[in-house]
């Protein structure tokens, strides 16, 4: 209720100053515990997390409220993309509400206060509760974008639940080149060898606009390199029909035009890798029946953001107590028995 009385306002502004305002709040919150176990808690990658609902990258870019975020009922957060060293990003505008679609288009370009800010915050909130993954990114201008990927992994596997590799957000020139085969290979072989052996678990985060050879590949890469889970999957640039003014902007596509997409990539990917690697499905989830479809498909793990900027703080324990309510009708005694039983 206080979220549609202040949406209004929130609207009237630009959505990065909206945003940043949003940050603002959460840091002059109240402190809140990270949710206890309950009947979703689920297994993934050695990891027990308290319900499968996880906040994605791109909205604590920096690392500002974790804590926060993870208050708000969400079972996992995950802050970035983070680059090496400090980055403005792209010129503004470069993020636009699509309200007509209930969607967002965002050209940011791994803007961000680097490497060293990042890790200064983690190691500031050490031992305390909650799962806080780490998405790493390259900077722009880097001579070497697998250096940048090793250097991060070093930094951040101390004090990171997981690692996420970003290679597919489209604001990046060529980024998304490393998700070809060879280049794929090069650099989750410069993570893994930057990373301790005592961990954390590696994700890689992966493009919906891949080619089922694409898919193939990078199934059969991640299996070999034993990666922690696929998040299938990033912003699109690909343009099913919109009815916002804004449609036409550049960038990546979030929200529910892409919903479909999504799932449809989470199904291919579980195709793909035979339900041998866990799969965490983002992209147009807004509510609970979405969010469990996307367990059905095969995702053991779901993460949303653009729903949040509709749907408002409350979304996430909304979800939550609607994905146990679901699994209750459909008869199952725990998460992981729902994953793929579509």
């Amino acid at each position: 209720m206080l979220f549609r009385l202040a949406r209004p306002a929130l609207f009237a502004l630009a959505p990065e100053t909206a945003h940043r305002t949003t940050i603002a709040a959460l840091k002059l919150s109240p402190a809140r515990t990270p949710p206890a176990p309950g009947p979703l808690a689920t297994e993934v990658a050695g990891l027990r997390f308290p319900n499968p609902l996880g906040m994605a990258a791109g909205f604590d870019k920096d690392g500002e409220v974790p804590d926060a975020v993870l208050g708000l009922g969400f079972g996992f957060v995950e802050i970035g993309s983070i680059t090496p060293l400090p980055q403005p990003g792209n010129p503004r505008p470069r993020l636009f509400r699509l309200t007509e679609d209930r969607a967002v288009i965002n050209r940011m370009g791994f803007n961000n206060g680097g490497a060293a800010e990042a890790e200064a915050r983690l190691r500031r909130r050490a031992g305390r509760a909650g799962l806080v993954g780490v998405n790493i990114g390259a900077n722009k201008d880097s001579a070497d974008r697998i250096a940048d990927y090793a250097l991060l992994t070093r930094r951040f596997a101390p004090l990171a639940s997981y690692l996420t590799v970003n290679i597919s957000s489209p604001n990046t020139p060529g980024l998304r080149a490393l998700q070809d085969e060879g280049a794929l290979v090069a650099l989750l072989d410069a993570v893994l060898d930057a990373r301790p052996a005592e961990g954390p678990p590696v994700f890689l985060k992966v493009a919906p606009d891949l080619e089922p050879a694409d898919i193939d590949a990078i199934a059969r890469i991640a299996l070999d390199k034993r990666l922690g889970a696929l998040i299938v999957s990033n912003t699109t640039i690909s343009r099913p029909p919109l009815i916002s003014p804004h449609s036409g902007e550049t960038g990546g596509l979030s929200g529910a035009p892409l919903r479909d997409l999504a799932q449809q990539r989470l199904r291919d990917f579980r195709a793909a890798t035979g339900g041998a690697i866990p799969l965490i499905g983002v992209g147009g989830i807004g509510s609970a029946e979405d969010a469990w479809a996307r367990i059905r498909a095969g995702a053991s793990l779901v993460q949303l953001y653009s729903a949040l900027v509709y749907e408002g703080p409350g979304l996430a324990r909304q979800i939550v107590r609607g994905m146990a309510a679901l699994m209750r009708r459909d008869g199952f005694a725990t998460l992981a028995e729902a994953v793929g039983s579509e």
